[in-house]
C-alpha cells in the first residue's frame, strides 16, 4: 500500500507512524526536494537548503518532530523549528522566507492518537503525486551524508508566530471592531495565534478549547463537535462563533442563535463579497461534487460560475491554480484563498467571514441567506465491491432517481478509495425525499454489488 494517502503520511503514532519512518521520510525528502535549478544554485553558492518544520500540540508530535529535524539536518539541510503552529501557517512561512520546503506534523482532525507528516515544496504549496512517488522511492535509496561543517543546524524559528498574525491581519480588508467572536481552538495548534489575531483585528473573543494537553485534542471539541461553540456563542450572547480543527486548516461557524454555518455557506458568502470588490478572479468558484446544491444556484444567481471537482482540497487547490482561481473549497470548511494562502488556512478564513459581517453589518444569518441548503442524505453502503459503481442495473436506479428529483436535487454515488464501501448521496427539496432515494439506492447497490 502506499505510503502516502489524500493528505500526506498518516497513522497510529509508534504503530505504523515510528520515528524511524519519520528520520527516513525526512531524508528521502533531502534528497528529492534538493534537487532542482534553485536548490543547485544554493548549493553551488555554498550554501545549505533550509526547511521549516513545525507541529500542532498532540504529543507525540515532539518525538517525530525531533525525527523528522535530525532527518533533515544529518542530509545537510538548516532547520527552522516553528514550533506549535497551524499547517497553514507552516506553508504561509516556507513563502515568506524563502524556505526550499517544509514539513508540518500533524494529523488534522483526527484523534490525539494518530499523527502524520504533511511536505510542503518550495513556496508553501502541496506536493504532486509524481513528487511524493519520489520521496517514497528515495526511502530505500543512497541517503545524503555530509559531514563536518555541512551538516544541518537546527535553530528555534523566533518570530515565526508574529510573522503569521500580522499576515493575517494585512489581509482584511475590514477591521473587526464592534463583533463578539466565540473561538473554538480544538485543543489544537492554533490555541494561540487564532484568540491573539481576533483580538488584534478587534474582536471581542471569548475562547474554548484552547488548553492543550497533547491528548486532547478534537476531544469533544472543534470543527467536528460544534455543539459546545453553538451553547456557547448562545450563553454569552455572541455575535458568531468559529471553529477550528486540529491543525487549523478548517473554519466552520455558528451563527447567533447557535445555527451551524457549513463550508458551502461560508464559500457563497466570501464568493458574493469578492466578486463585489472585483476579487474573485474569472467569477469563478472551485468546489467539490460534495458541495450542496444551494452552494451551485446560489452561485448562478449572483453570476459566478461553479467548478466541481472530486473529493478532497488538494483537487480544488489543484484546479484553482490550473485556472487561475482565487476561491475554492469543500463543505467541511476547508477554505482556501489563494490570493492570501497557497492551502485551507481556518484562522484565515474566520477573519475574513467575520470582517464581511462587520464591513456590512449584518448577522452571519442574513449573510448565510444568500443559499438555501438543500436536505443532505449521506449512506455509506459496506461490503460491496465499490470497482463495479458502473453496473448497469445501479445507473438504471440512479438515473431514475435523478429523473424523478428533476431540477430539486441530485444523486451522487462515489466508491470508496481504500474500502469496500459505496457512499450514496442524494439531495431534495424535502428530507423526507432525500431519504426516501438514498435509502432506495442503498439497497439496489447493496444487492448488486455485494460481495
Amino acid at each position: 500500500m502506499a505510503l502516502f494517502g489524500t493528505d500526506g503520511v498518516r497513522g497510529l503514532a509508534n504503530g505504523p507512524l515510528t520515528a524511524d519512518l519519520a528520520l527516513t521520510l525526512a531524508q528521502a525528502t533531502a534528497v528529492v526536494l534538493g534537487q532542482g535549478r534553485i536548490a543547485e544554485a544554493r548549493k553551488a553558492a555554498g550554501k545549505r537548503l533550509t526547511a521549516v518544520v513545525a507541529r500542532d500540540p498532540r504529543i507525540s508530535g515532539q518525538f517525530l518532530s525531533a525525527a523528522v529535524e535530525a532527518g533533515l539536518a544529518s542530509s545537510g539541510v538548516d532547520v527552522l523549528d516553528a514550533g506549535t503552529l497551524p499547517t497553514p501557517a507552516a506553508a504561509f512561512l516556507i513563502g515568506d522566507i524563502d524556505a526550499d520546503f517544509g514539513v508540518m506534523i500533524s494529523a488534522s482532525h483526527n484523534p490525539a492518537p494518530d499523527n502524520g507528516i504533511k511536505i510542503f515544496a518550495r513556496g508553501g504549496v502541496k506536493l504532486p503525486d509524481l513528487v511524493e512517488q519520489r520521496i517514497e522511492e528515495a526511502m530505500t535509496g543512497e541517503k545524503l551524508r555530509p559531514t563536518g561543517g555541512d551538516v544541518g543546524r537546527v535553530v528555534r524559528f523566533a518570530d515565526a508566530e508574529d510573522r503569521y498574525a500580522i499576515h493575517l491581519l494585512a489581509s482584511l480588508p475590514h477591521r473587526l471592531d464592534g463583533l463578539h467572536v466565540v473561538l473554538d481552538c480544538a485543543h489544537g495548534a492554533a490555541s494561540g495565534v487564532s484568540p491573539e489575531t481576533f483580538r488584534n483585528a478587534g474582536a471581542k473573543v471569548t475562547v474554548i478549547g484552547a488548553d492543550p494537553d497533547g491528548i486532547n485534542i478534537n476531544d469533544g471539541v472543534g470543527s467536528t463537535h460544534l455543539d459546545k461553540l453553538a451553547a456557547e456563542v448562545v450563553r454569552v450572547g455572541a455575535d458568531v462563533g468559529i471553529a477550528h480543527d486540529g491543525d487549523a486548516d478548517r473554519c466552520l461557524a455558528v451563527d447567533a442563535n447557535g445555527t451551524v454555518v457549513d463550508g458551502d455557506q461560508i464559500m457563497a458568502i466570501l464568493a458574493v463579497a469578492m466578486k463585489a470588490r472585483g476579487q474573485l478572479a474569472s467569477n469563478t468558484l472551485v468546489a467539490t461534487v460534495m458541495s450542496n446544491l444551494g452552494l451551485h444556484r446560489a452561485m448562478a444567481e449572483h453570476g459566478i460560475h461553479v467548478e466541481t471537482t472530486g473529493v478532497g482540497d488538494r483537487y480544488v487547490l489543484e484546479r484553482m491554480n490550473e485556472g487561475g482561481f482565487s476561491l475554492g473549497g469543500e463543505q467541511s470548511g476547508h477554505v482556501i484563498m489563494s490570493r492570501y494562502a497557497t492551502t485551507g488556512d481556518g484562522v484565515l478564513t474566520g477573519l475574513h467571514l467575520a470582517a464581511e459581517m462587520a464591513r456590512t453589518g449584518r448577522s452571519l444569518a442574513d449573510l448565510a441567506s444568500v443559499m438555501t441548503v438543500f436536505p443532505q442524505v449521506l449512506v455509506n453502503v459496506k461490503g460491496v465491491d465499490r470497482s463495479r459503481v458502473d453496473d448497469e442495473v445501479v445507473q438504471d436506479a440512479v438515473a431514475r432517481a435523478s429523473a424523478e428529483l428533476g431540477l430539486s436535487g441530485r444523486v451522487l454515488l462515489r466508491p470508496s478509495g481504500t474500502e469496500p464501501l459505496v457512499r450514496v448521496m442524494v439531495e431534495a427539496a424535502s428530507e423526507e425525499d432525500a431519504q426516501r432515494h438514498a435509502d432506495a439506492l442503498a439497497a439496489v447497490v447493496r444487492e448488486r454489488l455485494a460481495l
